[in-house]
């Protein structure tokens, strides 16, 4: 199994702030609120607040004329520490949002995804297990997991980590809908597949009440 550590970050990009350099990792970028313009070695490409992009090259994040606010999620070798700041970039600020270590089986080749998941007032994620590890963050409402004999509450801001073959049942809370962001880490069989499986025969032929959007996946190659 390969060592490594996944990341969020919560960046805050001031107005007008001058362009910030970030060196190559496999990392998905989501936007909170504002936007900005990423580029990358080949390309480029504008992101708007609830949008995201998933790559691993060099990318510049060039900010607009407004506040910026972005979740950062980036996979790193295990032995990397984490950074307390953007690289150059004394204007902007950084919070460290989670860390956990994952373990990749190195007999598949990986993907990594950016989506979120949304749910109706008292919707709830029936006992289920994915395909591989992941940081998730609320985005709003509330959100419980149950997984491994514990119970965690989430409210908007607030990030978890999901073990992917551990069972999680998720419920939400009954006064507002929810909402929540997430970066995973997927075999590359599971490209554009749901990676969901429910662990009682029952549930998988029940009613579900989420809804997905994916905003982005490729193909990764693991840090050295």
């Amino acid at each position: 199994m390969r060592a490594l550590t996944l990341r969020l970050y919560e960046d805050l990009l001031p107005a007008g702030c001058p362009p910030v350099f970030l060196p190559a990792t496999p990392r998905a970028l989501y936007v909170v609120d504002g936007g900005l313009t990423l580029e990358g070695p080949d390309d480029g490409q504008w992101l708007t607040a609830g949008t995201a992009r998933v790559s691993q090259d060099c990318t510049t994040l060039i900010g607009d004329q407004t506040d910026t606010r972005i979740w950062r999620w980036e996979l790193t070798e295990a032995s990397t520490p984490a950074a307390p700041a953007l690289p150059s970039a004394p204007s902007t600020s950084t919070t460290l949002k989670l860390e956990a270590d994952v373990a990749l089986d190195p007999r598949f080749d990986w993907l990594m995804r950016c989506d979120e998941v949304g749910f109706p007032p008292g919707g709830v994620a029936l006992t289920h297990v994915h395909q591989g590890p992941g940081i998730r963050i609320c985005a709003s409402g509330e959100i419980s997991i149950e997984t491994q004999g514990t119970r965690h509450t989430h409210a908007p801001g607030e990030a978890w980590f999901e073990l992917g073959p551990a069972p999680v049942l998720a419920p939400t809370t009954e006064d507002t809908p929810t909402r929540f962001v997430r970066c995973f880490l997927l075999p590359r069989a599971v490209r554009s597949r749901s990676s969901i499986r429910y662990v009682r025969p029952e549930d998988a032929d029940a009613p579900k009440v989420q809804t997905y959007r994916v905003f982005a996946e490729r193909d990764i190659d693991l840090p050295a």
